[in-house]
């Protein structure tokens, strides 16, 4: 990008702080066995820990570490040693999807695409910061999606297997396909792999040149095993947390960051029509999610016709907002992605940052109060510390990488 925005450079230094802040919030999620689901206050909850988000905090511990904050590679270092020990399932491979509170026993025995893609990004990350045991961890996690998640035929990931990776369930997602590209991404910055940025390129290719485009730059989520849409899956539970019915607003925006940044990883006049469909993307998310129902805010989900579904506004929504508002400046240099970016950023600082208890409010009633319909507490800090962190960074590498790279004070 030539010349940052006025919008963008008048917020980095509200950014910067916002992003100090949320980290010293994550500093209080590590427990023994990995990393804890945080309440509303920032304590951590009596409840099973989850892979996923001790992946994504091990994560944004090393972002700590590589902006140089004290104390964070040795959050990096517990991360790293849970995924590696408390996690792991020593007999068959794989992580466990959630283990006991204590961190002594799985309780989650699936073997999740979703969780396991947060797995090679916490690797990724800690070998930046030269963690210990960050190599193996990441070798490992790379040769067992190799083995068991990557279709190559599809060119997408598989969903979820058993314990002992023997029965594989009948459904295909695009979260967690969506969330392999940005593990692939990450990798492949670090490894020097290109062959993990072509699969993110194939994923992204089909998602989004393929699916995307081809039902009204409304993403379709979920599929047979085949990669046949099921545009009615879970209309019975449509505020899913992870699988809700419809078209997910957020997940437009994200990807929108994620296409982009996958065409600048490999180039080439094979992505011309990437940042197209980027636009395309993030003006359908937008026309369809913001004050869809007459208040500021995205809904969370619509149908395929547009019209809002869960009206509850999630705060990771708003940041991938950001991210894509953001990417869409590099590549475009239009005036009118900072001003968005403004306005966004104004909304959260009004209705989700959390001022007195820290962090953002994950979820708001369509009101904007908050509310817990779907999310309770403060899960994890990834969405937001990664969003506060966009004014100072390239379009590529990633996050970790780009910080890794900067010239230190």
């Amino acid at each position: 990008m030539t010349g940052a925005p006025d919008r963008l450079l008048c917020s980095a230094e509200e950014l910067a702080a916002e992003a100090d802040r949320l980290l010293e919030f994550t500093r209080a999620s590590a427990v023994e066995g990995g990393f804890g689901w945080l309440d509303n206050d920032g304590a951590v909850e009596e409840r099973d820990l989850q892979l996923w988000i001790t992946g994504r905090m091990t994560h944004v511990c090393a972002l700590g570490h590589l902006l140089g904050k004290p104390g964070f590679l040795e959050l990096v270092e517990h991360g790293v040693e849970a995924l590696g020990e408390n996690f792991h399932d020593d007999e068959f491979g794989g992580w466990y999807a959630a283990i006991s509170p204590d961190g002594e026993r799985p309780t989650g025995f699936a073997k999740e695409a979703y969780a396991h893609s947060f797995v090679i990004l916490a690797a990724s990350s800690a070998q930046l910061c030269r963690a210990r045991g960050a190599d193996d961890l990441l070798s490992d996690a790379l040769a067992v999606h190799d083995h068991h998640f990557w279709d190559d035929a599809a060119g997408m990931t598989r969903e979820s297997f058993s314990a002992n990776w023997r029965s594989e369930e009948a459904y295909r997602g695009i979260n967690a396909n969506m969330h392999t590209v940005e593990a692939f991404l990450a990798a492949g910055d670090v490894t020097g792999d290109e062959r993990l940025h072509h699969r993110a390129g194939r994923i992204v290719t089909r998602t989004i040149d393929g699916f995307a485009r081809g039902n009204g730059w409304r993403i379709p989520e979920h599929f047979t095993p085949d990669w046949e849409p099921m545009l009615e899956h879970n209309r019975d539970d449509p505020a899913h947390p992870f699988r809700p019915y419809g078209a997910t607003i957020g997940h437009g925006l994200e990807w929108t960051r994620l296409t982009l940044a996958t065409a600048a990883s490999i180039g080439g006049p094979e992505w011309d029509w990437a940042t197209p469909a980027a636009v395309a993307l993030a003006e359908r998310a937008i026309a369809d999610g913001w004050a869809a129902d007459g208040h500021d805010g995205f809904v969370y989900t619509t149908d395929w016709s547009g019209a809002p579904v869960t009206r509850a506004r999630m705060h990771w929504v708003v940041t991938e907002a950001l991210g894509a508002a953001w990417a869409l400046h590099h590549v475009t240099g239009d005036a009118r992605w900072p001003e968005l970016f403004g306005q966004w950023w104004d909304y959260a600082k009004a209705n989700l940052v959390d001022h007195e208890r820290g962090s953002w409010h994950a979820e708001l009633a369509p009101g904007n109060t908050p509310a817990a319909g779907t999310w309770s507490g403060k899960p994890d800090t990834y969405h937001a510390v990664q969003a506060m962190l966009l004014p100072r960074l390239p379009l590529t590498p990633s996050f970790a990488s780009a910080l890794a790279a900067r010239p230190r004070s």
